[in-house]
């Protein structure tokens, strides 16, 4: 506690909020478990096997994995002994924060293990269960559910498999009703692989999020120039991966950190040169959309935003405050760690298979890109294959202090490479538009289509599919889960049986039906409590009651109408369009009292009764709601695109 000592509210009130976001931030998190499909006779020689499994999995993976910017953690494998039900096998765990693309990579990862080594099969997920199954919900089976899914989904031979539930007796002796185990889930995957591959539909959900790798990595890099010292210009090069514990430290900084950047020792702002530094866009983001001003003391002073290297400064500033923390939180660099560590068996190892997988691409030992491809190596063995944490392995700042020990570098020479930077790239992508926002949304949901003509006489929109969507949507089915939405006005025929619909409602609301309703129930409990004189009064009243109720006037004929009757006599018929309304656009009202005429047709015959045009009806509360949404989203326009339903813009009320 003494570290908090000294600090204003205002400071403490930060580092509150930004305890609080880390332990948010940690909740993000994608673990995944690959096992054995036939685990040894010897029990002994498990731990071993797994081992050399873990070797050949990550030299597998090298080439891909040497260059990629990890969020938070990086893609990492290790033993795990067995517990309970869940036998000893490889797991890992990531915690991916806000770039929700590392956790697909590693989707594609386990898929491309599964694929290479057929003896594994591989289970991911995620804080929120099954990620897999929510990107494909719309796709799955009708039985699965969040409660009988546990221990079904499964890579093996780089397939999505799901194993189902049994549909007959005779599949109940081969698959369990209930949520299987783990032995039992790779037992039936070992006999019955081919079986169970998911259907085509899920399977395109997942796979349309990982399609493009290892090419797509490329996509989510963002190369910007910095005004950086010369120290971090060298400690990148080495390590390019250390950008994002650097981005990291100064976006999650708290007033404790600051305090190290009061005077920069590590990093000081004379030996700043121009560079190019690699950035994921998700850590460029939240880099740039940052405002700080920085301390006087630094010495880290910005040129005027029109200055045309602002962006450039500002970059560097920000960088530079994050490396300092990180190696503020170091007393020393260590020493004989690295060293040790690629001294031993399980690096030369590891280099003989990078060798295998043809890492160097050929080039000679010693020159220039082979020890470049070499230090990528050696940090990614030091950051994945070496247990992250282990003693062994280093903090990021002690990595970088490590690396400026090491290494010598003269101004001069990155005052050569500042005149030879490749070109930014273009940062537009920050931008969206409510347009391009919409494209986005409509591929993700699946409903992108060509984009309708702007002109409006083209633009042929049917209110029927409006009417029939609609009828459509009440015809399905819903639970206490939630209702189903047809994806298609044309997916069925709907019907609907007006007699039937009637007579259903006649038993439940004739005069004899023998149930009692809550007002019944209510009135009986008040019964118990009356006397003897009371009670035989009450009964005489309920006989005569009884036998007026017995006439067979109870229709549902008759109560319709004396609603309607009742309704005459109220404004709720203005609120309807009737059919003759409608036809040949003459009005029914003869009188300039649309409420008197309306009364004096019910009183007259009851057979005068114009019907009210439903669909009409429908069709035009449906426009008035969509209208008064502006344009903004809304329960009007959200019901009827979740059915796949466009209502073109309104105009009508448009100044011209």
């Amino acid at each position: 506690m003494h570290a908090y000592l000294g600090l204003s509210s205002t400071e403490l009130g930060t580092l509150y909020r930004m305890e609080k976001l880390n332990l948010v931030s940690a909740e993000d998190a994608v673990e995944y478990q690959l096992f054995l499909m036939h685990e040894p006779e010897n029990p002994e020689h498990l731990q071993k096997i797994l081992q050399q499994y873990i070797e050949g999995i990550l030299a597998h993976l090298a080439p891909m994995l040497v260059s990629y910017i990890w969020q938070n953690q990086p893609f990492n494998l290790k033993c795990k002994p067995a517990k309970g039900d869940t036998p000893a096998h490889i797991g890992g765990l990531t915690k991916f924060g806000d770039n929700i693309e590392d956790e697909w990579f590693i989707v594609y990862l386990i898929k491309e293990i599964t694929k290479e080594f057929a003896e594994l099969a591989a289970r991911v997920d995620d804080n929120d269960g099954e990620f897999l199954l929510i990107e494909a919900a719309d796709y799955l089976p009708k039985w699965m559910n969040p409660e009988n899914s546990s221990n079904r989904v499964f890579f093996h031979c780089g397939e999505l498999c799901i194993i189902p539930l049994p549909k007959s007796p005779e599949e109940e002796t081969l698959l369990p009703a209930t949520n299987p185990t783990i032995p039992q889930a790779l037992k039936l995957l070992s006999i019955h692989s081919g079986s169970f591959v998911a259907a085509k539909s899920v399977r395109t959900a997942v796979y349309k999020r990982i399609s493009g790798y290892p090419e797509r990595i490329q996509t989510f890099f963002h190369r910007a120039h910095c005004y950086l010292p010369a120290g971090i210009v060298v400690v990148l090069k080495q390590c390019p991966a250390l950008i994002s514990a650097a981005v990291q430290a100064f976006y999650l900084r708290d007033p404790i950190d600051l305090r190290a950047c009061r005077i920069f020792k590590t990093f000081p702002p004379e030996t700043r040169v121009m560079t190019s530094v690699t950035f994921t866009k998700c850590l460029y983001a939240q880099l740039v959309q940052q405002t700080f001003v920085p301390d006087r003391r630094s010495g880290y002073s910005l040129p005027p935003q029109s200055h045309p290297q602002y962006k450039a400064h500002e970059l560097g500033m920000k960088l530079a405050h994050g490396f300092e923390i990180l190696c503020s939180k170091c007393s020393s660099p260590s020493h004989d760690s690295k060293k040790s560590m690629l001294n031993g068996p399980l690096w030369n190892t590891f280099l003989n298979s990078l060798k295998k997988n043809n890492y160097f691409k050929g080039e000679l030992e010693g020159s220039a890109q082979y020890l470049d491809l070499l230090h990528r190596a050696e940090s990614y063995f030091q950051h994945t294959v070496i247990n992250p944490q282990s003693s062994v392995a280093d903090s990021p700042g002690e990595e970088i202090l490590n690396i400026l020990k090491a290494t010598s570098f003269s101004l001069e020479d990155f005052g050569k490479e500042t005149n030879s930077l490749p070109p930014e790239d273009d940062n537009g992508w920050l931008e969206i538009s409510p347009d391009t926002l919409d494209q986005i949304l409509k591929e993700v949901s699946g409903t992108n289509k060509s984009t309708p003509p702007s002109n409006e006489e083209e633009q042929n929109y049917d209110l029927a599919e409006v009417t029939e969507s609609m009828k459509a949507f009440i015809s399905k089915v819903s639970t206490h889960e939630g209702a189903e939405i047809p994806w298609s006005p044309a997916e069925a025929c709907v019907t609907f049986d007006v007699d039937s619909f009637t007579n259903a409602l006649d038993k439940i609301l004739g005069g004899n039906s023998e149930e009692l309703d809550s007002d019944d129930l209510e009135e009986e409990e008040e019964y118990e409590f009356l006397d003897s004189d009371e009670e035989s009064e009450l009964e005489a009243g309920s006989r005569e009651e009884t036998a007026s109720q017995n006439e067979p006037s109870g229709t549902l004929k008759s109560y319709m109408d004396e609603m309607d009757h009742e309704l005459a006599s109220t404004n709720i018929g203005k609120s309807f369009t009737n059919q003759s309304k409608v036809i040949g656009s003459h009005k029914v009202f003869s009188s300039q009292d649309p409420e008197s005429d309306l009364k004096d047709n019910f009183a007259a015959d009851d057979t005068n009764l114009t019907p009210v045009d439903i669909d009409l009806n429908l069709v035009t509360n449906l426009l008035e709601s969509y209208n008064a949404q502006d344009g903004l989203a809304g329960p009007a326009s959200n019901l009827l695109q979740s059915m796949g339903v466009h209502l073109p813009e309104n105009t009508d009320n448009k100044s011209h």
